[in-house]
């Protein structure tokens, strides 16, 4: 029986079919990848039939040992394939973190008012961004550019390029993948905006 992993409050589960194929493809023993990830052979045995519980720090060597990731040899488990958003009414904002993309998130934004004036309004910081119209228009300030996104269209931009955005005539909606600094960010301005 496959014994899972505890992380956090999750178990994921190791495929230990994987770590045989990819061991095999490289035409190794098990003493073979033993001697890279510094575990005994008969340890690895153990782990390849389901017979030992892993810790995180021998399925990390493993993984470095076979030059893979850890996402390549794990699965979660079926309770996490659901997920359920945080809500910031009074922002409105609603997040959601994705789980195989550590540091990204995706949120849902309703915008109800225009994009700032002037240039004093823009905010630059390290990060990328993506979102996608849902209805509505968002008009985008990027430099010195007014770039307009109807429903339906998405933008994709670097923000150490200075940018804001607001909805042109009437509320929208848009929903936003963030990756971590820029998600850091926004949660900072939204929450002084308050």
């Amino acid at each position: 029986m496959d014994q899972g992993v505890p992380v956090g409050r999750r178990a994921i589960h190791v495929r230990r079919v994987e770590i045989r194929a990819l061991r095999a493809a490289r035409g190794w023993s098990l003493d073979d990848l033993a001697a890279r990830c510094h575990l005994s052979p008969s340890t690895l045995i153990r782990i390849e039939a389901g017979h030992h519980r892993i810790a995180l720090d021998q399925l990390t060597a493993i993984a470095r040992a076979l030059g893979t990731s850890l996402d390549q040899l794990v699965e979660t488990v079926a309770d996490d394939v659901v997920t359920n958003p945080t809500h910031a009414a009074t922002r409105g904002l609603t997040l959601w973190a994705l789980r195989g993309e550590p540091g990204v998130t995706v949120a849902w934004m309703r915008l109800t008012g225009p994009p700032p004036e002037g240039l004093a309004g823009l905010r630059a910081h390290p990060g990328r961004e993506w979102f996608t119209v849902l209805s509505g228009t968002v008009e985008l300030l990027l430099g010195e550019r007014r770039l307009r996104i109807e429903q339906g269209q998405a933008a994709e931009f670097l923000t150490m390029l200075p940018h804001a955005v607001g909805a042109l005539g009437g509320p929208a909606e848009l929903l936003g993948i963030f990756d971590q600094e820029a998600r850091r960010t926004h949660l900072r301005e939204r929450a002084s905006d308050r």
